[in-house]
C-alpha cells in the first residue's frame, strides 16, 4: 500500500480575488467554507434570476389555488421546466429539481407555505427573497449566456446533495422506489454500515428518519437513558461522555451510535453532545431495527454437510417480477466454503439451445476474486471434478442428460474465466495444463465447443467493427485463447516471467545495471552482484534521504519503487552514509519556455494517449494483489498497476515543480493559466487520472500561496478554477467527484486512486472469512470496483480534440497576452512525437519541504 499512501492530498484552499465574490486568504473552518459556498450560490442566483426576468417575465405572476390569491410566484412545474429549457445537459426533471432545492435551502427561493422541500408540480408556489439577496443584478447581453451556464453549473454540482437531504427529510412513507435506490447508493459509502448485507442496507434506507439540531452543545441523550434509536452521523460530529471518565472519545461523519442499547435492551450507556452547530443524523428506531434483524434471520438459509454449514444464502424478493407476474424470489450466496459458492454458481448457469444465456453477474464477481480464496490449482480441480460427476440414480437417458448438462455449465463458466483473465492464465503452468486437457474432449464435441464458438465469434465481430480487420474464421479451431488478443499498444504490459533492467548504486552513487526477472526477490538480486557470506543490503532511498532496508524475501522491489526513489547496495556500517543522487532531489531547472511552445490541446492528448496505455497494460486483477498484498499471492505481480499509480504522482508534482522553478512573475502566471487550460481539456477528453493530477498539483500548499501568480489569473480562468475544485472536495466520500462520473460513458480513464481507496475501505472493514466461510458478499463489493475498470474499458479509446465549449471561451476570451509560437524553434517541439518524448521524460521535485522552501524564494 506504498504507493497509495503517498498521494498527496493538498489542503483545500481556492485563490484569492475571484471577481465580485473575493475568496478568503485560508479557508480553514466550515464556517468559512460555508459561508464562500453561500455567496457563491447568492450570486449564481442573481444570474438565474435576472435571466428568468429577462427572458420570461411572465413566470413570476399572481396566481390563485383554493380561491386564494398568491402574489407574485412562480409555480414549481414552471421552475422546472424553464431550467429544463434552459440547460440541455440536464439529464432529468429530479436534477433540476434538485437545483431549486439549492436555492430553497439557502432561503433564496421560499415556498409560500415555508415548506422545506421543493415540489416539481402545479400547486405548489414559490417566490425568489429579491429584497433580501439583492437578485436584480444586470449583466450585458453578451456575459449573461456565459454567467447563466457558470451559474448553472455550479448549482448542478450542489442540486444533488440538496435532492438527498430533501429524500431523507421525507418521511419513510412517503419515499418512492427512486428516492430509496439514492439513499441505498449513498449508504455504500457510510464506515457504519460498510460491513452490512446488501439486504439490510436496503432495509435500512426505507427507514431512516433525516434529524437535524442547530446547535453545539445539545444533548442528544444521557447516560442511562433508554436506548431507542440507533444513529448515523451524516454531517458534523458529537463527543462521548460517561461518569467519571469524562470526554471519551469523538466521532464523526459516517460512524455510529447507540446501536448496543438496542441490541441488549440496556439503558444508554454514554452521554452523546454535539461538538458544532448544524449536525444531520441518520435515526432508526428500535421497532425497525429490531423487525430488520429478525428478517434477515427469517430469509437466510444455511446448507450444513456433516453437521457443518457450508453455504449461506440469502432470500432476496424483487417485487416487479417478469412479465408482471407477482414476486420473484432469488437466493444469493453471502458466505460458504469455496466448493460449494461455485457448485451453487454452476446451478445458476442457464443454457438455452446455443447456451448463450448471459451469466449471473455473481458468476463473474466470483471468477474475478477467486485468488482471494481459491488459488488456481484448486479452482482447476473443483472444475475438474464437477466437469466429470455423473448421475447416482436415473434412467440411461436422464443420466446422458445430466452429463452434458453439468459439462456445458463448466466449459461456459470456464469461458467466462478466459476472457476475463485473457492471457494471464497462459502463465500459469497448473491452468495450462488443465485447459489443454479439457481442450482436447470439448474439441471433439460439438455440443460443447458450440457454446463457446458462438461466444469468441460475437466478440471477434466486435473487433472487426471496432478496427476494421481479422476474419471471423468460422472454420477455425477450437481454442480456449482464440478470441485472446495480443496487446495492441506501443507499451507492452509486464507480464510476471518477463526481465527488466534494474538500476541500482553504490555508495559512491555509481549505478549498476542488469537485467533481472520483475518479480525477483531481493535475494536474488544480492546474489546477481554480490558474493553471498557478505554484509551487503538493498536500501531503498527517497528523495529526502529517507532510507529503507529491504527484507531478503522482498520480491519485485524494483517496479515498486515511489516517485524519485532508488535502489543502493552496500554494507550494513555504509547505510547511514547514503546520501539522494542530484537526479532525485531535484532537476537542473524548469521547462517553462518549452511549455510556452506547446499547444494546452496537444499536451492534454498526448497526456491522455499515454494514460491510456498504462491503463489498458493493468489488469484489473492487480487491483486485489495490490490491496491484500502481493506476497499473499505467489507469482502475482503488480509492476503494471504501481506503473500507473506512479504517474498519478509523477503529474501531480510535475505541476508543482513547474511552477516552482518558473521565476519570472509573468511566465509563471501564463504557465499557471496553462495549467488550469490542461485540467480542462483532460476533463473534457474524460481523463480523469490526470486531470485529478494536475488539479491536486494547483492545489498544493506551495502553489497556492503564490498570490501575486494568482492575481494575475483572468477572473473566468479563476472561476472555471473554483468550478474544478469542487470536484476534488473529499466529503461524503467524494460525493461529487462520484456524481460526475455517474454521468460518463466509456470509454474513460478513471481517479485511480479514488478506486484503491475504495477497495481498502471495502476490505478493512469486511473480513474475508464468516465462521470460516468465504465472505463472498465482500467480494462481490470488490468486484463491482473491477466490474468499474472493465466498464471504463469497454470501447475503444480516440483522443479528439474537445469541442469550443464552455471552458474554451472561459480561456479562449479576453486580452491575455500571448506569446509566439512562430519560431522555427518551436515547430519542432509541437511534433506528436516529440511533445510524447516530454511528457514521458517529466522531472520532478516531490520534496515538499524543498518545494515550500522555492515558492517562498519566488514570492516572500
Amino acid at each position: 500500500m506504498e504507493n497509495l499512501k503517498s498521494i498527496c492530498y493538498p489542503p483545500r484552499r481556492c485563490t484569492p480575488e475571484m471577481g465580485e465574490t473575493p475568496l478568503p486568504e485560508a479557508l480553514d473552518s466550515k464556517d468559512t467554507m460555508k459561508q464562500f459556498l453561500s455567496d457563491r450560490v447568492v450570486k449564481a442566483a442573481r444570474s438565474v434570476y435576472s435571466v428568468m426576468i429577462e427572458r420570461n417575465p411572465g413566470l413570476i405572476r399572481d396566481r390563485k389555488y383554493h380561491l386564494k390569491t398568491h402574489r407574485q410566484c412562480c409555480s414549481g412545474k414552471d421552475l422546472v421546466d424553464w431550467l429544463m429549457n434552459q440547460n440541455e445537459g440536464l439529464q432529468s426533471r429530479s436534477q433540476a429539481v434538485g437545483i431549486w432545492q439549492v436555492l430553497v435551502d439557502e432561503g433564496i427561493l421560499v415556498h409560500v407555505k415555508h415548506e422545506l422541500n421543493f415540489h416539481d408540480k402545479d400547486t405548489q408556489f414559490y417566490r425568489f427573497q429579491n429584497s433580501q439577496f439583492g437578485l436584480n443584478h444586470i449583466t450585458n447581453e453578451k456575459d449573461s449566456d456565459d454567467e447563466l451556464q457558470e451559474s448553472l453549473s455550479l448549482l448542478s454540482q450542489l442540486g444533488p446533495d440538496a435532492l438527498l437531504t430533501m429524500i431523507l427529510r421525507k418521511g419513510p412513507s412517503q419515499r418512492s422506489a427512486e428516492d430509496l435506490e439514492v439513499i441505498y447508493e449513498e449508504l455504500l459509502h457510510v464506515k457504519a454500515v460498510a460491513h452490512l448485507s446488501t439486504s439490510v442496507r436496503k432495509e435500512l434506507a426505507a427507514v431512516l428518519v433525516f434529524e437535524s439540531h442547530a446547535k453545539a452543545g445539545t444533548v442528544l441523550f444521557s447516560q442511562g437513558d433508554k436506548g431507542t434509536s440507533w444513529y448515523i452521523i451524516w454531517k458534523g460530529s458529537v463527543n462521548v461522555i460517561t461518569h467519571g471518565k469524562g470526554l471519551v472519545t469523538t466521532l464523526h461523519e459516517g460512524e455510529d451510535f447507540g446501536q448496543l442499547a438496542l441490541l441488549n435492551d440496556a439503558p444508554r450507556a454514554a452521554t452523546i453532545i454535539l461538538r458544532e452547530d448544524n449536525c444531520h443524523f441518520l435515526r432508526v428506531d428500535k421497532q425497525d431495527f429490531i423487525r430488520i434483524l429478525k428478517d434477515v434471520e427469517a430469509n437466510t438459509v444455511r446448507l450444513q454437510e456433516h453437521g457443518k454449514t457450508v453455504l449461506v444464502l440469502e432470500k432476496s424478493t424483487n417485487c416487479a417480477g417478469q412479465g408482471g407476474a407477482g414476486n420473484n424470489s432469488k437466493y444469493t450466496v453471502m458466505s460458504g466454503t469455496p466448493e460449494k459458492i461455485l457448485e451453487h454458481l454452476l446451478e445458476t448457469i442457464k443454457l438455452d439451445a446455443n447456451g448463450n444465456d448471459a451469466l449471473d453477474p455473481c458468476v463473474t464477481d466470483f471468477l474475478l476474486t477467486h485468488k482471494v480464496f481459491m488459488p488456481y490449482s484448486q479452482l482447476c480441480s473443483s472444475l475438474e471434478h464437477y466437469y466429470r460427476a455423473e448421475l447416482s440414480e436415473g434412467s440411461v437417458q436422464e443420466k446422458a442428460a445430466y452429463i452434458l448438462n453439468i459439462k456445458r455449465k463448466v466449459v461456459k463458466l470456464i469461458g467466462q474465466w478466459v476472457a476475463l483473465f485473457s492471457l494471464l492464465l497462459k502463465e500459469d503452468p497448473t491452468v495450462v495444463d488443465f485447459l489443454e486437457t479439457l481442450k482436447k474432449e470439448v474439441a471433439a464435441d460439438y455440443r460443447l465447443s458450440s457454446i463457446l464458438k458462438e461466444q469468441f465469434r460475437e466478440k471477434r465481430r466486435t473487433k472487426v467493427l471496432e478496427n476494421g480487420y481479422q476474419s471471423l474464421g468460422r472454420n477455425q479451431p477450437f481454442d480456449w485463447f482464440s478470441h485472446c488478443e495480443e496487446h495492441m499498444g506501443r507499451l507492452q504490459p509486464i507480464g510476471a516471467h518477463d526481465k527488466v533492467l534494474y538500476e541500482i548504486y553504490n555508495p559512491d552513487n555509481k549505478p549498476l545495471t542488469l537485467m533481472l526477472p520483475v518479480n525477483a526477490s531481493v535475494q536474488d538480486v544480492m546474489s546477481a552482484i554480490v558474493k553471498p557470506g557478505g554484509d551487503h543490503v538493498l536500501v531503498k532511498m527517497n528523495s529526502t534521504g529517507e532510507r529503507v532496508q529491504l527484507k531478503l524475501d522482498a520480491t519485485s522491489v524494483y517496479t515498486a519503487l515511489g516517485l524519485n526513489e532508488r535502489l543502493f547496495i552496500c554494507t550494513s556500517s555504509q547505510v547511514d552514509q547514503l546520501v539522494p543522487l542530484k537526479e532525485q532531489q531535484s532537476p537542473e531547472g524548469g521547462t517553462a519556455d518549452i511549455l510556452e511552445q506547446i499547444g494546452s490541446k496537444d499536451l492534454a492528448s498526448e497526456l491522455a494517449n499515454y494514460d491510456w496505455e498504462l491503463f489498458t497494460a493493468m489488469h484489473e486483477v492487480e487491483l486485489v494483489y495490490y490491496i491484500f498484498g502481493r506476497h499473499k499471492f505467489p507469482g502475482a505481480i503488480t509492476a503494471n498497476l504501481e506503473r500507473f499509480v506512479r504517474r498519478f504522482n509523477e503529474v501531480q508534482y510535475w505541476v508543482v515543480t513547474e511552477l516552482c522553478l518558473c521565476e519570472d512573475l509573468v511566465k509563471r502566471a501564463l504557465l499557471l493559466k496553462k495549467f488550469i487550460k490542461i485540467a480542462s481539456v483532460l476533463k473534457e477528453q474524460k481523463n480523469l487520472n490526470s486531470f485529478f493530477a494536475v488539479m491536486f498539483g494547483l492545489s498544493n500548499s506551495a502553489v497556492q500561496r503564490l498570490y501575486k501568480t494568482w492575481e494575475r489569473i483572468p477572473n473566468k480562468t479563476k472561476r472555471v478554477y473554483c468550478t474544478y475544485e469542487r470536484l476534488m472536495d473529499p466529503s461524503r466520500n467524494h460525493r461529487a467527484y462520484r456524481l460526475a462520473v455517474v454521468k460518463l460513458s466509456p470509454p474513460y480513464i478513471p481517479f485511480m486512486p479514488l478506486l484503491l481507496k475504495d477497495m481498502t475501505f471495502i476490505h478493512e472493514g469486511n473480513p474475508n472469512y464468516l465462521d470460516k466461510l468465504v465472505n463472498f458478499e465482500k467480494m462481490q463489493m470488490l468486484a463491482k470496483t473491477l466490474k468499474i475498470v472493465r466498464e471504463c474499458r469497454s470501447q475503444p479509446y480516440v483522443p479528439s480534440s474537445p469541442q469550443r465549449g464552455l471552458a474554451d471561451r472561459m480561456f479562449l476570451d479576453g486580452a491575455a497576452p500571448r506569446i509566439s509560437t512562430c519560431s522555427d524553434y518551436a515547430l519542432p517541439l509541437r511534433s506528436p512525437t516529440n511533445i510524447r518524448h516530454y511528457i514521458q521524460s517529466l522531472k520532478v521535485i516531490d520534496n515538499q519541504r524543498k518545494l515550500t522552501q522555492l515558492s517562498r524564494t519566488l514570492e516572500c
